[in-house]
């Protein structure tokens, strides 16, 4: 069984910037990270499968957020630019199969809160 492990969550204000951070990456499997709000379902911020030099981004991040992946340190980043107080949310970490739903990752971290304040 694989423990994903998240890090690099924070209060920051709107405009502000953070760096998430997963490990272990696992190979051959899509990365991605969720995020979910209180009373919202989860949903896909963005994944990245190296593999295949694939990279996808919700549209409510596209140039602002940064899905990167560093194979010799297996972790997996998130660079959150330009933060909004509507990206206030528990961000996840998740290893599957690249698509838009969340059943089809198989392993999951625990979360890192995000806090933006206007």
């Amino acid at each position: 069984q694989v423990r994903l492990v998240e890090s690099g969550g924070g209060s920051v204000q709107a405009g502000g910037s953070l760096r998430l951070s997963c490990a272990p990456t696992i190979s051959s499997y899509c990365m991605g990270w969720f995020r979910q709000a209180p009373g919202k379902e989860r949903e896909v911020v963005a994944y990245i499968y190296s593999g295949g030099g694939i990279t996808y981004y919700a549209d409510f991040v596209k140039g602002r957020f940064t899905i990167s992946q560093d194979n010799a340190k297996n972790t997996l980043y998130l660079q959150m630019n330009s933060l909004k107080p509507e990206d206030t949310a528990m961000y996840y970490c998740a290893a599957g199969r690249c698509s838009l739903s969340e059943r089809t990752y198989n392993y999951w971290g625990q979360g890192t809160q995000v806090t933006v304040s206007s």
